[in-house]
């Protein structure tokens, strides 16, 4: 009989201790331990894909570099000769300096040697070359508005647009990365919950099985017992696959100087509670409430993408003007000196053209305009939907604080509940059955308290994501 009271005490202290498994945190039993902090912080610094964020705004810079470069300076030289049996029927030199600046006005140096037995006369120039300084200007089509500006415009709205773009791709990578993280820990302490509870039936089987053996108990009860010790066997091998496949897709995210890293069995996550999670993330300071709306990087973008067809619908209706080019240069033989050059001797012209229906503009203006309604439409949708999305976050966040409590209320009467109907089991009042249905309730209650704890974790990197910034300055941490 002492046997069986020292029986009956150490399976309710089994019990006991495994309804606290949960409770615990699973990464303070072991110094192999992989934070969450330390998870992220390995991943701002050496994921690729938060590397390739920031060659984003490479991209912007290069847009923009090559856009000046439609205002550098140029040089041309055009150079033709023909010689034939002996005649040079010509040789002709035009070589030409032109600075582009920014409203449709060129400056223009030139210099002209033109020599032959058979030169058009047009061509005729002193002996020693003319030389030439003047300027064109666009009077009508290309004077406000211009394929030039317009380029050089949208590289500048494209480069403050590959800012909002890496937040935005920063943003997505870390909650991915979060969510595999939870994951893994959602999984592990799964794992942990039913070893705790395999524990407790193999104790308790050994137990029946030695009171059948002496008569206290009938066979049929070693049968159950068995049974719901395989069970707790089958539900520990599928938490251990589910723990293992959970690490691989963590290991996903593990990276070191370009080299994927592989997650030991023997690592163990560390439970972090909502408020780490949120300094972690930073969302306590990304995102405070009153902040304006229009500061999300989602919103930030499509305002530069409008700004950018507001300015393609300017050269669109800059189309619709005749082109209307004069130019004007004065010419000398002395380049020397400033004083040769005289307002008699000049070269000058005008150039116009207008097509009849405008057909080709009119619609370019048109598919422009829809362009930026259209554009118009996507964002005062974005607006509500980010304002919609960011308030559910909040509210999860809350509402899963409060069913935390409630299920860990739960958990502990359940817990006493267990304890009660083991001591009835052993005094000969209750059945092994209803012990069975109580520590399955008590299975269930921690299991739906380690999916809420860890929703609530998820909560916080989902309002990451709805904030859409990013905690990164570029080009690391």
């Amino acid at each position: 009989m002492k046997q069986f009271y020292l029986l009956q005490i150490i399976l309710i202290l089994l019990c006991f201790n495994a309804g606290m498994v949960y409770s615990q945190s699973p990464g303070t039993i072991s110094t192999n331990v992989l934070s969450f902090e330390e998870f992220i912080g390995q991943v701002k610094r050496h994921h690729p894909l938060i590397r390739q964020a920031d060659l984003q705004l490479g991209f912007g810079e290069a847009e923009l570099l090559k856009a000046r470069g439609s205002f550098d300076p140029k040089v041309e030289v055009d150079y033709d000769r023909k010689d034939f049996k002996g005649t040079e029927y010509y040789d002709e030199l035009n070589a030409t300096f032109k600075i582009p600046t920014w409203y449709g006005l060129e400056f223009k140096a030139n210099f002209e040697e033109n020599t032959g037995e058979f030169l058009d006369p047009s061509l005729t120039v002193p002996d020693g070359g003319l030389y030439s300084a003047g300027v064109s200007l666009s009077l009508a089509k290309g004077l406000l508005m211009n394929d030039r500006m317009a380029t050089l415009k949208k590289a500048k709205l494209f480069r403050e647009q590959t800012k909002a773009e890496r937040e935005l791709l920063i943003n997505q990578i870390l909650y991915e990365a979060s969510q595999a993280y939870l994951g893994w820990l959602e999984a592990y302490n799964e794992q942990e919950i039913y070893r705790s509870f395999l524990e407790n039936a193999e104790v308790r089987f050994r137990g029946i099985k030695r009171s059948v053996e002496t008569g206290e108990k009938a066979p049929i009860d070693s049968i159950e017992a068995k049974i719901t010790l395989q069970d707790r066997f089958l539900n520990l091998e599928a938490a251990g696959l589910k723990t293992t496949k959970a690490s691989l897709e963590l290991s996903n995210y593990l990276w070191l100087e370009d080299v994927p890293l592989e997650l030991k069995e023997t690592v163990v996550p560390m439970s972090p509670n909502p408020g780490n999670m949120a300094a972690i993330l930073r969302t306590d300071s990304l995102w405070i409430a009153g902040t304006p709306i229009e500061e999300h990087p989602k919103l930030r973008s499509l305002d530069l993408k409008l700004e950018s067809l507001r300015v393609d619908r300017a050269l669109k209706r800059n189309q619709l003007l005749p082109q209307l080019d004069v130019e004007y240069n004065f010419i000398t033989e002395d380049a020397s000196t400033i004083n040769s050059l005289d307002p008699d001797n000049y070269k000058a012209g005008l150039t116009f053209n207008l097509p009849l229906f405008l057909r080709k503009e009119r619609g370019a203006l048109k598919l422009a305009n829809l362009k930026l309604r259209e554009t118009n439409f996507e964002r005062a949708s974005a607006t509500v939907s980010l304002q919609n999305k960011i308030e559910a976050a909040n509210r999860e966040i809350i509402s899963l604080g409060t069913q935390n409590e409630l299920v860990a209320a739960m958990v502990n009467n359940y817990r006493e509940l267990l304890r009660a109907e083991e001591r009835k089991f052993y005094l000969g009042e209750s059945s092994l059955f209803l012990v069975n249905s109580r520590e399955q309730k008590l299975i269930d209650a921690q299991l739906k308290a380690n999916m809420l704890t860890v929703k609530a974790l998820e909560a916080q990197a989902g309002l990451l994501n709805a904030i859409g910034r990013s905690p990164i300055s570029p080009m690391g941490d």
